[in-house]
């Protein structure tokens, strides 16, 4: 059966420490893309700007939530069949070190089937504070990172970075390569990713940096996680969990590596529940206090690209945006299985913003499959490359601003080429296993608007040709609805998952 989708990717030049300008036209890299209407090429004009915002006292508004209660009783528990110590405190919200105290157990990797655990009730330390970090336009791969140039930032810097290489899917990458790609792939702002890689080893800056330099740079040391590429795309997940959970309605708390429980600080935005998030999983309460204060992290970036909250683009997903029409991703006549309801875009944590269709045919496991993922709408392919086509629907060839689609598991073979201009209905490639972890052919769709992943079970729900996207509680559980007809996500072929356009 199909399974579903299952994600676990210049020359010196002086820096100005002046912030980037708030009013700029975006500087196309299609210097001419031919129109869609068969009109003269364009030309290079101001596509979009980033509004100008005043700096006030309290930046990216957010209001101010409840936490939930806290179990207050400590309480017993029978180890289930797969599970594991780490998988138990989680549903339980307490640290796997705390029950392993609580209990005795030596080794934490070994507990059995029907032990009974003693859970120690949550303690909940002082709340954290409320100091915002980042707006949320500094957390996600958006507008505000259009003007950067991380080629020539890393350069200027002349640190460990900067002769840094590693191979990554095949290849050797340089270490801005390597930021980069992960920067696109969890779309998270790479000026984030540098400041926290700076903070926590002095990559960036430090030629020959102290510490286990090439191993756990940003700090979390974990077997199969060694290496830049790992490290990074460990961290840009965790800033995902943070921001998309406090997107969704998450209100706490923290629960940090030492195993105390922290509720978060009034009023905090979802950018700096990442920053807060990030820190929580490799450093005791004390640490992390000092980390997430005016003292911490924020001074680093703010020392290596000045005040993030110059930069801001407020708000990043305006509460008027609508997404366009879109149609479903094959074609006409052609009958797909709806395999895989709202789940993680990229990583686990990058918002519940994707779905997943597989091709026509009853074949087990990853299979060769003539079928065509198809345009769902009108754009330019930014990318194409590792099973992976960005199409941007706006068409100012920047996948940091407006609608953009994430095509995931596009073999190479007749795949699309970067810069093609399409319409909807165009072929984009064969679906697979190519790209990412999946262990059947089929096509992983997703959406983002202006850097942010947009949620398919949420306010703006997914809608392709009229079919609108439900979630059920739980990734990859889900529906697609067309007035009285529901489909059920299975990763499988039945008779109640099959979608026809």
């Amino acid at each position: 059966m199909y399974l579903g989708f299952m994600l676990a990717g210049c020359s010196p030049q002086a820096v100005s420490t002046e912030t980037e300008p708030l009013i700029a036209p975006w500087i196309g890299f299609l210097d001419h893309i031919p129109d869609l209407t068969s009109t003269p090429a364009l030309e290079r004009t101001p596509l979009a700007t980033i509004p100008a915002q005043p700096i006030l006292g309290t930046p990216t508004p957010d209001p101010v939530r409840e936490m939930p209660p806290l179990r207050t009783q400590e309480e017993w528990y029978f180890v289930q069949p797969g599970e594991s110590l780490n998988g138990i405190a989680g549903k339980f919200g307490v640290s796997a070190q705390i029950i392993q105290r609580a209990n005795g157990i030596s080794n934490p990797d070994l507990v059995g089937i029907g032990q009974q655990l003693l859970i120690p009730a949550q303690i909940p330390a002082a709340p954290g504070t409320s100091l915002k970090l980042i707006p949320d336009s500094e957390l996600v791969y958006g507008p505000a990172s259009v003007y950067f140039d991380l080629y020539a930032d890393i350069s200027s810097r002349g640190g460990y970075l900067l002769g840094y290489s590693e191979e990554v899917d095949g290849q050797v990458r340089s270490g801005a390569a390597i930021v980069q790609l992960v920067a696109e792939r969890y779309s998270v702002n790479p000026r984030l990713l540098l400041a926290l890689l700076d903070s926590q080893s002095g990559w960036l800056t430090e030629p020959s940096p102290a510490g286990p330099a090439p191993l756990y740079p940003l700090g979390y040391q974990a077997s199969g996680w060694e290496g830049l590429f790992s490290q990074l795309s460990w961290a840009a997940d965790q800033l995902n969990l943070g921001y998309y959970r406090w997107r969704a309605g998450w209100a706490g708390p923290y629960l940090l590596a030492d195993g105390a429980i922290i509720p978060p600080g009034s009023g905090i935005n979802a950018g700096t529940a990442a920053i807060q998030t990030f820190f929580a999983q490799l450093l005791d309460s004390s640490s992390w206090r000092e980390q997430v204060g005016e003292n911490g992290f924020v001074r680093t970036l703010n020392d290596l690209y000045g005040d993030p909250f110059a930069r801001r683009v407020e708000p990043i997903v305006p509460p008027d945006s609508e997404q366009p029409e879109l149609q479903l991703p094959f074609e006409p006549g052609s009958t797909w299985s709806f395999t895989g309801g709202p789940h993680s875009a990229w990583g686990d944590w990058a918002g519940w913003a994707a779905l997943d269709f597989a091709p026509p045919g009853f074949a087990f496991g990853c299979v060769l499959s003539d079928a065509w993922a198809v345009a769902a709408a009108d754009g330019v392919v930014v990318r194409a490359e590792m099973g992976e086509v960005i199409l941007d629907l706006d068409r100012d060839g920047y996948e940091q601003t407006g609608w953009v689609l994430l095509y995931m598991h596009v073999e190479s073979r007749d795949r699309v080429a970067a810069g093609s201009v399409i319409r909807a209905g165009d072929h984009i490639g064969h679906p697979s296993c190519e790209g990412g972890v999946t262990t059947g052919t089929h096509l992983h769709l997703a959406r983002k608007y202006n850097g942010e992943w947009i949620p398919a079970d949420g306010e703006r729900p997914f809608v392709l040709d009229g079919w609108v996207s439900e979630g059920a509680g739980w990734p990859y559980d889900g529906y697609l609805r067309r007035g009285d007809v529901v489909l059920e996500a299975c990763a499988c072929r039945n008779d109640e998952n099959q979608i026809t356009r």
